[in-house]
């Protein structure tokens, strides 16, 4: 409670109020803001040389009875003036007062009747000429001339007369762009200018307004047509981005399911063959290691006899038994020993490999399923398509060039300036990848066209025209080019493997290097109006083709 305070801000400076003392400060204020003549809050104040404050309109009432005197007088400090006195506005005293008034409105106080002072009575209108504002009474008495220009309640109608001459603004002079009163249209620096009354202006500058509100509207609905578009695709791109993540968090629990068996039944594999291939090994080694004792004995009852000296013994303890037998070994051990070491006597690393290849792709499969990818043919080259210098082999997966030229006939489909050939297979709905291996060509153009592409001429240059998408390689720089726009890449292709990729309704399509881990090099983003076909550009070497899945 004790921290609590508002705040009200005068030409920077703020003020700061506990509201334990806001009833006190309103009354203490509202008193000092009040003028001591029609004892309401100052409406325009201005302060005579004396110091004290009033309403521009109630001192001016009190100099007016005065000036039958000829002496002019403070209403509080009795200070006399031989001059009618300049009054001179309290800048600051009304900041503070039009700070103070809302604040003072909430609380009741409306805008006062001028000549209701001992009863005061709401005001219904206020009178420019004559800076007063009236109650329904006064208002029936009100003068009716031109010059009595009535707006609704307001204290401030110091910015609705003229700065010289203290008369009521009436007309608009074009040639200064200023509003002016009759005097300065006829006596002052206005006279001969075209001007034309505040009601003309008024409604032609409403005129003009109304006709950019006409062009407003439908640039308005426009916008918002475009906005609420803007919006609904991004519900569906929100939707579509939650509907994917679930499946894919689902997908990625069943996967480590899947692997954790995977992983399993490889392991399990690797410990059946292991124990294969140890129970012979083990049952050798006991066997020999059973041998291997009897001869330590027998060899040590020997160095016993041979370290005897009595001759005696050596021939008796010799004779009975067969100490002297020189056993070479047991032929059946060795064959045994060789084949377990050379025949079969290691782990099935291939038959391992084949499960985690089978397991993995199944994964895939899966993953393919889950974003609606699926197997698609191999994409093949047309050769009704490739430019005579090029040669296509058997599988239509490689494209070479030649220095031979090709007997093709000249067709409408076949390319005729460039050494280029487009796929057979087209793409006009869904994702789609396809790979090339570009190791073994100088230069080359990998990419995506439209079957319209010229097929003479430099338009026909895969990546030249506004119908083809290319990634290139030429005097050993790489750049994207679409429309001959060309987008060069920092680095090169480490990999040597090319991986094109397209979403045909999100009008996508994207290159990556296929090194180790995968690097995007660029995506250009359209609205495919066409088919589109694999595009090969191939110099010195060739290109092979590869991939081609559907998703």
């Amino acid at each position: 409670m004790w921290d609590a305070f508002w705040i009200f801000s005068v030409r920077g400076f703020q003020f700061r109020f506990s509201p334990w003392l806001s009833a006190m400060a309103s009354a203490n204020l509202t008193k000092e803001l009040q003028c001591s003549i029609c004892l309401e809050i100052y409406t325009d104040p201005v302060n005579l040389r004396c110091g004290h404050n009033y309403c521009r309109v109630c001192i001016d009432r009190a100099l007016d009875a005065q000036e039958e005197s000829g002496v002019y007088s403070c209403a509080e400090c009795r200070e006399e003036f031989q001059d009618r006195p300049v009054l001179h506005r309290n800048i600051t005293l009304h900041n503070i007062v039009e700070t103070f008034r809302p604040t003072h409105a909430e609380q009741g106080t409306s805008i006062k009747c001028t000549y209701c002072i001992h009863s005061p009575v709401p005001a219904v209108k206020s009178c420019v000429h004559c800076e007063a504002s009236l109650c329904d009474n006064h208002l029936r008495v009100h003068s009716k001339s031109p010059e009595h220009v009535l707006t609704d309640p307001t204290t401030s109608m110091e910015n609705r007369k003229c700065s010289v001459h203290r008369k009521t603004l009436e007309y608009y002079c074009g040639a200064e762009a200023a509003c002016i009163c009759v005097s300065c249209r006829l006596d002052g620096e206005h006279q001969g200018h075209k001007v034309e009354t505040l009601d003309e202006r008024s409604e032609n500058i409403k005129q003009k307004l109304k006709n950019v509100l006409q062009k407003l509207i439908p640039i308005k609905k426009e916008m918002e047509q475009r906005v609420q578009r803007l919006k609904d695709h991004r519900g569906k791109v929100q939707n579509k981005s939650a509907g994917l993540a679930k499946r894919v968090t689902v997908l990625c629990g069943d996967l480590g399911r899947q692997l954790e068996d995977l992983k399993k039944r490889v392991l399990e594999n690797i410990s059946s063959q292991e124990m294969q291939l140890s129970c012979p090994l083990s049952d050798l080694i006991h066997q020999l290691e059973i041998k291997k004792e009897d001869l330590s004995r027998k060899m040590e009852d020997i160095e016993e006899l041979c370290n005897m000296t009595d001759p005696l013994t050596v021939l008796q303890e010799s004779d009975t038994g067969d100490l002297c037998d020189t056993e070479e070994g047991d032929d059946e051990d060795r064959e045994r020993h060789d084949r377990l070491l050379h025949d079969g006597g290691d782990l099935d690393v291939s038959g391992i490999s084949h499960t985690l290849h089978t397991g993995l792709s199944d994964m895939i499969k899966e993953v393919n399923v889950c974003l609606n990818i699926q197997e698609a043919s191999d994409i093949l080259l047309d050769v009704n398509t490739a430019q005579n210098n090029l040669q296509i082999s058997d599988d239509m997966k490689t494209v070479s060039s030649s220095c031979i030229k090709q007997n093709r006939p000249e067709t409408p489909e076949r390319f005729h300036d460039y050494t280029q050939v487009l796929s057979s297979r087209k793409f006009s709905a869904g994702r789609h990848y396809w790979e090339v291996d570009v190791s073994k060509s100088v230069w080359w153009y990998v990419g995506m066209c439209y079957p319209s592409i010229e097929r003479r001429g430099e338009q026909s240059a895969i990546g030249k025209n506004n119908k083809s998408w290319c990634l290139y390689r030429f005097n050993n720089q790489y750049c994207m080019t679409y429309d001959n726009e060309e987008i060069p890449l920092s680095d090169n292709l480490p990999s040597n493997r090319v991986r094109i990729y397209v979403d045909y309704e999100a009008g996508r399509l994207s290159f990556y290097d296929l090194c180790d881990p995968i690097r995007h090099l660029h995506t250009f983003t359209t609205t495919f109006t066409e088919p589109l076909h694999a595009g090969l550009a191939v110099g010195k070497g060739s290109i092979i083709i590869s991939g081609g899945r559907g998703m």
